[in-house]
């Protein structure tokens, strides 16, 4: 399609030529990491696709699909929608509270019928569409200081406080880093990010000690001293050490990782899939699917760096941000350098909620791409 013909009138409308405009190379590299945690399942199964791998590539198919299809929706569709899925999202946050499923200890989940769901999936793309929104078409005077900025931080700090509670402490950090993300990508002043990264790390000591519950509290002392309770709170953490340290450059060799075929490894396919990663396929493995994220990363940053509107960019890097976030939280909980917070690696571990959201997130990413000379009329922003 050359670029005489894309000037032509609704020639960018076809359905075709918006075909074409999908990044094929950033959706390789996602089919490549979902591949290589089909391959792991399978391993870790003992060379069979029951009960993780068969699922996990089904349900990678059909969240691609999705991904194409969300990718044609046009981004005046995505801001239409993004205070009703942001206002959905805490609706359904506040139902758990109200009407929640209780298991093992939190009340994260909500039931409709046979159909069973954690609303707090939804609101990490809420989020994202709500901040876009507001921040589109606001001054840079505006989103570098003003009063107007308590509005995002209400956003933000309302389903944080909603998910903390159920307790989430998890995915409430990754809403709260992201909204934040969003905001200082938006042009907040350095001097206001400088005085908030003192407060909140001045915050956690008293919140450590008197807001955490008990087994969250655990956590954190785990993490700070895990030979201290080897085989109790320290285990989790031990194990994928010995997992990550007994691969060593070249790994065991594909299905002789004794930490994940034994089962002295927990969590093997969700939480922890990254150490048996390592101990199978090594340094040489964990580096190679790292750049494969790296470069899902640098890809979906520049594509939000090419669209023409506001909307688009904020909303593309919110996205990755949170893709970002999921990496880098569970590589370092894998590697013992934060708590453990059962945030899983995308696209690598086991689990639909987390995989559906991740999708849908890059279907927006996507929708940026295509859609990228798309006019996003101005929202709350117009009116400052």
């Amino acid at each position: 399609m050359t670029v005489s013909a894309l000037t032509r009138p609704g020639e960018r409308d076809r359905a075709i030529v918006k075909f074409s405009e999908i990044d094929w190379l950033f959706a390789l590299a996602l089919c490549l990491i979902a591949g290589v945690g089909s391959l792991m399942m399978f391993s870790i199964a003992g060379s069979s696709w029951d009960p993780w791998a068969g699922n996990h590539l089904m349900r990678f198919g059909l969240c691609f699909v999705a991904m194409v299809v969300l990718a044609m929706v046009d981004l005046r569709v995505w801001s239409f929608l993004a205070y009703p899925i942001y206002g959905v999202g805490l609706l359904l946050l506040v139902a758990v509270e109200v009407a929640g499923d209780t298991r093992m200890g939190a009340t994260r989940w909500l039931s409709i019928g046979p159909f069973s769901f954690q609303p707090s999936e939804v609101m990490k793309l809420g989020i994202v569409l709500a901040l876009a929104r507001f921040y589109h078409g606001m001054s840079a005077e505006s989103a570098r200081l003003s009063w107007w900025l308590l509005i995002p931080a209400a956003m933000i700090l309302a389903p944080v406080v909603l998910v903390a509670h159920q307790p989430d402490l998890g995915t409430a950090m990754l809403i709260a880093l992201t909204g934040g993300a969003i905001v200082m990508l938006a042009g907040l002043s350095w001097k206001v990010i400088g005085a908030m990264v003192g407060l909140a790390a001045a915050a956690i000591p008293p919140f450590v000690l008197f807001v955490m519950h008990d087994y969250q509290r655990k956590r954190v002392l785990t993490f700070l001293d895990p030979e201290s309770d080897p085989s109790g709170s320290g285990y989790h953490i031990m194990q994928s050490k010995i997992a990550l340290g007994s691969g060593g450059f070249f790994g065991k060799g594909y299905g002789l990782g004794s930490q994940s075929q034994l089962n002295f490894l927990p969590e093997k396919q969700t939480d922890f899939i990254f150490a048996t990663l390592a101990e199978e396929f090594g340094f040489l493995g964990c580096i190679s699917v790292l750049f494969l994220y790296g470069a899902v990363i640098f890809m979906a940053l520049r594509i939000a760096s090419i669209s023409h509107s506001h909307f688009g960019r904020l909303a593309a890097a919110g996205t990755t941000a949170t893709f970002g976030l999921y990496v880098l939280i569970n590589g370092a909980m894998v590697m013992g350098l934060a708590p453990v917070v059962g945030v899983p690696m995308p696209m690598l571990s086991y689990g639909g909620t987390v995989m559906v959201t991740v999708m849908i997130g890059f279907g927006l990413v996507q929708a940026v791409r295509v859609h990228r000379y798309s006019e996003v009329t101005s929202g709350t922003g117009a009116l400052l």
